[in-house]
């Protein structure tokens, strides 16, 4: 399935965008006036090839997963907090359902690999392939195989909202201890310091966070990851979320939807994406510039500009559905506005 989805993702052809600039330069405004609204409704009608395109369906994933690394003191949070996190979701409370809402997005709880087992619940895919990752100074965060089938969870998940006729996804996600291995995936790709793209996830101490980095130089110096291998670095410091989302974005780009990516941990799965097929850039939007450590290296690696930048580290796909909010303003406008010969009025001389 991976090599399928991989083989039929092509890059998009620019001549839409062509199309969509000279309607939207036909529209009641100066040309350009709405700045980078105009560029999502453009890059959505490249991403659909149609003239008009709506995004009346839209949907949230929030892939849920346990690290072994958290054993190293990395986190300030018991790892429990992720399977009560995920009751949150269900439930409706946390941030990602709040935004979700006022986005008109649906959220989609994943579990792929929390460790605990939450029996049937009507509200919660359960795509688990384990109970959290090893952790990763003791051997491979996750077996190869594994790192695959979190790849392909993503990607079936994306085909079965595509046959549902969704328009947009988001990515987000929720794995006490997942910014560790995403720093690690950001070294590996960006070339930075570890210390550099390294920060406090959810606020840990000046300790905890030095311990953080020596854990990330030694697990780097152990297993040596080949960025060119990106099932190898996602297996050996990676995470189920982490795979999963990057199997999303795949997905996504296969079946001609735009993906908007959340924060750190969302653009780690980015860069697993990006890594297996470079034309998945073509496909994405980058919400936000998260406050975390090392996010903006990781933006520029990809060539994304961000739509926001307002110090967020949630997670959880919150960046995501305020990115969906404003991507569907600029459709709106694309749809909606009059032209110039509609509404009668004179056109610049």
């Amino acid at each position: 399935m991976l090599k399928e989805t991989i083989e039929k993702i092509r890059p998009v052809d620019h001549t839409w965008i062509e199309r969509a600039k000279k309607r939207l330069n036909s529209l009641t405004k100066p040309v350009g006036s709405l700045g980078r609204l105009e560029e999502f409704a453009a890059q959505v009608v490249a991403i659909r090839q149609q003239e008009m395109s709506t995004l009346s369906k839209k949907a949230i994933f929030t892939f849920a997963a346990d690290h072994g690394i958290t054993e190293e003191g990395v986190s300030a949070y018991p790892k429990e907090v992720t399977a009560q996190m995920v009751f949150n979701f269900l439930n409706g409370g946390a941030g990602i359902n709040v935004l979700s809402r006022h986005a008109g997005a649906d959220v989609v709880v994943v579990d792929v690999g929390v460790d605990y087992d939450f029996g049937e619940l009507p509200e919660l895919k359960i795509r688990k392939i384990r109970y959290g990752s090893q952790n990763f100074l003791k051997g491979p965060a996750l077996k190869r195989e594994e790192a695959v089938k979190a790849l392909e969870t993503g990607i079936e998940l994306s085909d079965e909202y595509f046959l549902k006729g969704y328009d947009i996804l988001g990515t987000g996600d929720m794995g006490i201890g997942n910014t560790t291995p995403s720093s690690a995936i950001a070294a590996v790709y960006t070339k930075n310091p570890i210390k550099k793209i390294t920060g406090r996830g959810t606020g840990i101490s000046d300790d905890k966070l030095k311990r953080k980095i020596e854990v990330i130089e030694r697990a780097i110096n152990i297993h040596n990851p080949d960025p060119k291998d990106p099932i190898g670095v996602l297996s050996k410091v990676g995470g189920l979320e982490i795979g999963a989302i990057a199997g999303l974005i795949l997905g996504a780009s296969k079946n001609r939807i735009p993906v908007v990516i959340d924060g750190f941990i969302s653009t780690a799965g980015a860069l697993i994406a990006y890594a297996l097929c470079p034309y998945v850039k073509d496909y994405m939007f980058a919400s936000h510039c998260s406050a975390e450590s090392g996010h903006r290296a990781m933006l520029e690696y990809l060539g994304l500009r961000p739509i926001l930048d307002m110090d967020m580290r949630l997670g959880e796909g919150t960046g995501a559905a305020l990115g969906i909010w404003l991507i569907e303003a600029g459709v709106r406008i694309y749809n909606e506005m009059a032209t110039f010969e509609e509404a009668g009025v004179s056109d610049a001389l």
